[in-house]
């Protein structure tokens, strides 16, 4: 399953602006939800389309949700998101990121307060049936319920926090301020329904800012990016660091998965330097490994597989 971040913000502060500029959708629109794909730069996956001379060259990509206004009833909508992305105004007569910040923290615990107690409330009746399960969950609901009840977020709970709750304020979060102290998501937007050389040439061959923002996402979430390299096509992926070949086989395809064999593995620069599959595996720099294997940053994998 694809990797989610949700976009939040105080009404007019950007959040759709930011939504067009990450996934270069051709413009979100304004009021309603939105949702698309963003896609991760990564220099590595050029140099290995070169050597295989991939036919077809994807990116990573994050799914990007923008949800229309805020406050507690719409962030419901972001409880299955994998971080969060908070836009701050920082432009007009008087803007307070640092209030907006603060705000949007107040609206989540609020969120967290609610999504609990309403839990609780449901759970209760269900243990009225005097299932043990159920009964402890309780217990630990009401716990739950009076560590929020004292402003507390919910990421500093000592207990472990039932799966199903789902909180806000456990989830990373990255503050954007958009102004002149920030990004100019306005202008970030404009450049996206450019070419890539285009807007290049725009910023005079430097770099999108918010090439920054999707590195604090991969920091914030962990992720570590491997390779399959064919001339067929040549893509990224993504996967928590500490994550498996099975994994890795799992997140291209579920029968991959299924018949897994085993994993031919290279070291992107061990291919880039070789030129060609044969000449890394002459070179002894290929190895073969198991469902098991911890995959890592930079590992172009072959997955072997039979169903």
């Amino acid at each position: 399953m694809a990797l989610e971040v949700g976009i939040v913000g105080p009404p007019g502060s950007g959040k759709t602006a930011l939504f067009t500029a990450l996934t270069k959708a051709g413009g979100g629109e304004y009021g309603k939800t939105n949702v698309g794909v963003a896609p991760i730069a990564d220099e590595r996956l050029a140099a290995l389309a070169g050597v295989v001379a991939a036919r077809k060259v994807t990116p990573a990509t994050i799914r990007v949700q923008d949800v229309p206004g805020s406050g507690a009833a719409l962030l419901g909508n972001l409880r299955q998101v994998d971080a969060l992305l908070v836009v701050l105004r920082g432009f007009g007569p008087d803007p307070d990121p640092a209030g907006d910040l603060e705000t949007f923290r107040l609206e989540s615990l609020i969120a967290d307060r609610d999504h609990v107690e309403r839990r609780l409330e449901r759970v209760s009746k269900q243990a009225k049936s005097g299932d043990p399960k159920l009964r402890a969950e309780v217990d630990e609901l009401e716990k739950v319920l009076a560590h929020v009840d004292a402003g507390t977020s919910l990421a500093d709970y000592p207990g472990v926090l039932p799966a199903e709750l789902e909180p806000l304020t456990t989830k990373p979060l990255i503050a954007l301020e958009n102004g002149p102290g920030g990004i100019d998501l306005q202008l970030e937007a404009e450049l996206a329904e450019l070419s890539d050389t285009e807007a290049a040439a725009f910023r005079d061959g430097g770099t999108s800012a918010l090439d920054d923002v999707v590195a604090r996402l991969r920091d914030a979430l962990d992720l570590i990016t491997f390779f399959t390299a064919g001339e067929k096509e040549t893509r990224a992926w993504t996967l928590r660091r500490g994550q498996s070949a099975l994994d890795a086989a799992e997140s291209i395809h579920s029968d991959i998965a299924r018949g897994f064999i085993r994993c031919e593995v290279v070291d992107w620069q061990d291919l880039v330097d070789a030129g060609s599959h044969a000449e890394v595996a002459r070179r002894g720099r290929q190895r073969l490994e198991g469902k098991t294997y911890v995959v890592q940053d930079g590992d172009v994998l072959n997955i072997r597989f039979n169903v």
